[in-house]
């Protein structure tokens, strides 16, 4: 269902429209003074619709995810997906969440242990450190391999 462009627009809606437009004038359709005009235009809109009129004449997706269907209704935030060599925010989400899992289950056994037997090497950080530290790298440099 499309959005009423009568409903007042978000902060996230305005900042959703602006990021699209700078992809666009990365992509060499709209020059850097429409840019600026067009971003003056976003922070000034007060609807959604005023939002959807400053992207009306930009495709809403890459020519490669073309043909379109003609039923697909319009909307103000371009298409979610990673940038290139990235990794989806949503799996990362994922692996960062079985890390947490796995060093919080960790760490709460060495506790316990050093709760009840006394000093203990903190083994748990070989198990946390170094897949942390690849999710941490994979996170700022994404995924190289094109999964």
């Amino acid at each position: 269902m499309a959005p009423n462009p009568d409903l007042r627009a978000s902060d996230a809606d305005r900042d959703r429209v602006a990021a699209s437009l700078r992809e666009h004038c990365a992509l060499g359709r709209i020059t850097m003074d429409e840019l600026q005009e067009r971003l003056e235009s976003v922070y000034d809109a007060k609807t959604l619709g005023q939002l959807q009129d400053v992207t009306s004449d930009l495709p809403e997706e890459d020519l490669y995810q073309l043909p379109v269907p003609a039923t697909q209704p319009k909307s103000t935030a371009s298409p979610a997906r990673p940038a290139s060599g990235g990794v989806d925010t949503q799996r990362m989400k994922a692996m960062w969440g079985a890390w947490a899992t796995v060093s919080a289950i960790n760490f709460t056994v060495w506790l316990i242990v050093l709760v009840t037997v006394g000093a203990v090497y903190p083994w748990w950080i070989w198990v946390a450190g170094p897949w942390g530290a690849i999710l941490l790298m994979r996170t700022i440099f994404g995924d190289r391999h094109g999964d």
